[in-house]
């Protein structure tokens, strides 16, 4: 069978520059409320998960709520514009998130949760040829320490990664894939941020290819430099690079296998993101 990535996207919000292609992290309640309810949108020129690109390389439309309590529980939504190329039949990515954490010491916090991803309409079934009936849907569990602006973060896949089965050729379960990141959120100024961001992701399972099994597993760098140039309205420019060149360079297309593109590697983006 050919190689076909199902390029990884599920959430990993709540906690900031968790993806460094955007922002959707839960807001702060307020000292005299006992929540808060925010919003974003935003339009980003390649939106990159992971260091992997979920558009095919081209824009993408993104926005989402969060509802924070005081008492440490977060909610929300977020959803981004997808490729039909890595997800047939699917036009949108909708993620589902819910955590609890809390302060502690002077600077340290914690934080635990649930993600979802979700693709509605998506399906292998979509693809050309069709594959067999499979979901693209993603649950992950993550815990998360914190220290003033640095952040460890550990995610585990509790389904299939983003339908990474034997289906597409693979050799063993996805589920159990492991997702370990360091961030760095850095004030600048006022108006400037840098964030700084260093991850592996561990797939279990191992593509099946003539020349023997492939293993998925990467690592990914990113580092975003945002400005704030009004209350409401910020700027980001930003530059990511994934390992495994071998594996993602020349990813086939869902719809058609003769159209390849390299989802990983190095890669820029920029984006113009609305908080409300």
């Amino acid at each position: 069978m050919n190689r076909r990535l199902v390029s990884a996207a599920l959430l990993t919000a709540v906690l900031p520059f968790a993806n460094m292609a955007f922002a959707k992290d839960a807001g702060t309640a307020g000292a005299d409320t006992p929540y808060s309810v925010t919003g974003n949108v935003a339009i980003v020129s390649d939106y990159m998960f992971r260091g992997i690109s979920q558009t095919w390389g081209g824009p993408a439309v993104q926005g989402g709520g969060d509802l924070t309590l005081k008492n440490g529980f977060a909610a929300g939504f977020w959803a981004s514009s997808i490729s039909k190329n890595s997800y047939p039949g699917g036009a949108m990515e909708l993620d589902l998130y819910a955590s609890c954490g809390a302060s502690f010491n002077d600077g340290w916090s914690w934080r635990v949760g649930l993600y979802g991803y979700v693709y509605p309409g998506g399906n292998l079934d979509q693809a050309k040829p069709p594959l067999p009936s499979r979901s693209f849907n993603t649950l992950e569990v993550n815990a998360a320490l914190t220290w003033k602006w640095l952040t460890l973060k550990y995610n585990y896949s509790l389904t299939d990664y983003f339908a990474v089965d034997a289906a597409q050729g693979y050799r063993g379960d996805s589920n159990g894939t492991q997702y370990i990141q360091l961030d760095a959120a850095i004030p600048l100024n006022d108006r400037w941020s840098l964030a700084l961001h260093a991850a592996h992701t561990s797939i279990p399972a191992r593509l099946v290819t003539p020349a023997g099994l492939l293993d998925p597993s990467y690592s990914d760098l990113g580092a975003t430099l945002k400005y704030q140039f009004s209350a409401h309205w910020n700027a980001s420019v930003g530059a990511t690079y994934a390992t495994n060149k071998s594996f993602y360079e020349h990813t086939e297309s869902f719809l058609d296998p003769n159209d390849t593109k390299n989802v990983g590697g190095s890669r820029g983006f920029v984006m113009l993101q609305g908080t409300f």
